[in-house]
């Protein structure tokens, strides 16, 4: 087995680093030289930090060359940063949480150390912060000198690996809350999104993915955002070190009989007839990752036993083999289903059901979430520019009238947020000199009520009240219909008024139909020639 190589992190001490003049330094104790003296612990590479100064600039090139004199098989790498003020929490964190950001961590063929002996008191807790949220994949070692040593001989000290307890440090981390918004706006994309319960839940969301392992269950229609959001909940444990396999995602419901058991947990060479080669399987190709199964509940009963054995055990058999494979992944499951119904039918397993349940978040569709439709649409917009090379945007006019279309109870959006995407990226892409008029708009609206089904609804309207007839809401336009349609049944504008108000005149001792019926037609700037003109 290949040793992984030893990588420190730290600070340059300013003073305890600069103890002696000449040969004399070598009878000191000096925290970043005993680092890489110690017996029973090979330093491979020191990234050493330091200032800008030209004191500081040649106290770091002294030192690195010490290092090559007693440990010549540790690299190290002098890294500057300049601080104006050592002390301040902000400038220290930024700067650490900048230099971790940056930093290409190989954590498959490298372990790292984070000396917390050198630097300020303030160094000190920024390290123990990045640590302890895995922005650093490491951990901490601290150095001292040791309490009796010889004159001549070389000052070691000892080192102790320390066990993160940062409880105490609640306060201090609450200072910086900027990380957890940016980890908030990365789930969410960037898309300043207005639904209080969506909020709510990516939240919670944001929580469980940097402090849990434990599977997540993603409950939504088609087009709600479930798969998306499974990976951007994987990209963000990635950036924080929790997981460094693939994201591997299967949609259950694609799944039937023995190739179902085979694409997921894999089957050897002559499991079954066809099966002339070996298959890992996709729960081995996420271990140390994150497997997203959508639309779990799809999955038959057999499948469903052996994935609670996965889970729990990290253990399971491969089709036709007697002998176990290990994989340590991730889940996040994803259903449009009840699966407590589900349950109930003898369909699912109320084992795994509870086993996936711990924590469950519902994602409702497009049409339970209308006023996150215009941050949605922008947020199009900008992807549309970045795939294609070409920014395209809305014509005031034509922006008004598609929001108020978009945010309607006329709109089903049955496709949730996949058809807005859908909606937004053909009129981009069919738009002239990089502008969306109202003319794109009107056609866009027709193709979505047509694939709604709702191709006649509005047909007679849009001829009377032309663009009038896009601002209606859903209430107003099916009575608007109705009337309409006994208006053009009708001989005269009484004669229709009398069958339109046939229970209410009964109560009035003046009936005036006629008139009832034209101040109605008024509303919608309508008379009564203009329906028999058309």
């Amino acid at each position: 087995m290949i040793r992984k190589r030893t990588v420190a992190i730290g600070f340059i001490g300013t003073t305890l680093d600069r103890v002696g003049k000449g040969a004399n330094r070598w009878n000191k104790w000096r925290p970043s030289i005993g680092l890489c003296q110690q017996p029973d612990l090979l330093i491979d590479r020191l990234e050493l930090i330091h200032g800008t100064d030209a004191r500081d600039i040649s106290l770091a090139e002294r030192i690195a060359a010490d290092i090559a004199q007693i440990s010549p098989e540790t690299e190290v790498r002098l890294q500057s940063m300049q601080l104006r003020n050592p002390w301040d929490f902000e400038e220290v964190y930024g700067a650490l949480h900048d230099f971790t950001s940056a930093y290409a961590f190989d954590t498959e063929h490298e372990d790292y150390l984070v000396h917390i002996t050198t630097g300020t008191h303030v160094a000190q807790i920024c390290w123990f912060l990045l640590t302890e949220a895995r922005y650093l994949p490491a951990r901490l070692i601290q150095t001292s000198p040791t309490r009796r040593r010889a004159e001549v001989d070389p000052v070691t000290g000892t080192y102790t690996l320390i066990d993160l307890d940062l409880s105490r440090y609640d306060r201090i981390a609450s200072r910086f809350q900027n990380t957890r918004l940016e980890g908030l706006a990365f789930l969410k994309s960037g898309i300043a999104t207005r639904n209080a319960a969506f909020n709510r839940s990516i939240e919670q969301i944001e929580r469980v993915a940097v402090r849990s392992s434990a599977p997540m269950l993603l409950i939504g229609p088609t087009g709600a955002g479930k798969s998306f959001l499974a990976r951007r909940v994987y990209e963000l444990k990635r950036s924080r070190h929790l997981v460094d396999g693939r994201f591997v995602e299967v949609n259950c419901a694609t799944l039937r009989g023995d190739g179902a058991m085979s694409a997921l947990f894999g089957h050897i060479k002559g499991a079954f007839t066809g099966a002339q080669n070996a298959r890992d399987g996709l729960l081995r190709s996420a271990d140390g990752g994150m497997l997203f199964l959508d639309e779990i509940g799809e999955l038959g009963l057999d499948e469903q036993a052996m994935l609670l054995k996965a889970i729990e055990e990290k253990r399971f058999f491969p089709m036709g083999s007697d002998k176990e494979v290990s994989s340590d992944f991730l889940l996040i499951a994803g259903t449009h289903r009840d699966l407590r119904t589900r349950v109930a039918e003898g369909l699912f397993r109320e084992d795994l059901y509870a086993r996936i349940n711990l924590w469950t978040f519902e994602l409702p569709g497009l049409a339970g979430r209308r006023e996150d439709i215009e941050p949605n649409i922008d947020f199009e917009l900008e992807r549309h520019a970045r795939e294609q090379g070409r920014m395209v945007r809305f014509n005031l006019e034509a922006r008004r009238l598609y929001l108020a279309f978009a945010s309607s109870s006329e709109a089903a959006w049955q496709g949730n947020f996949r058809e807005l995407s859908a909606s937004i990226t053909r009129m981009a892409t069919l738009a002239d000199s990089g502008r969306i008029d109202e003319e794109q708009v009107r056609e866009e609206i027709e193709r979505l009520r047509r694939a709604w089904g709702q191709v006649g609804e509005d047909d007679g309207l849009s001829a009377l009240l032309g663009e009038a007839a896009d601002g209606l809401d859903l209430f107003d336009r099916l009575q608007l219909q109705a009337v309409l349609g006994v208006c053009r049944q009708a001989g005269s504008l009484s004669d229709a008024g009398r069958r339109l108000y046939q229970v209410s005149r009964l109560s009035k001792a003046q009936t005036n139909d006629a008139d009832r019926l034209r101040k109605y037609l008024a509303r919608f700037g309508l008379e009564w020639k203009d329906l028999h003109s058309n």
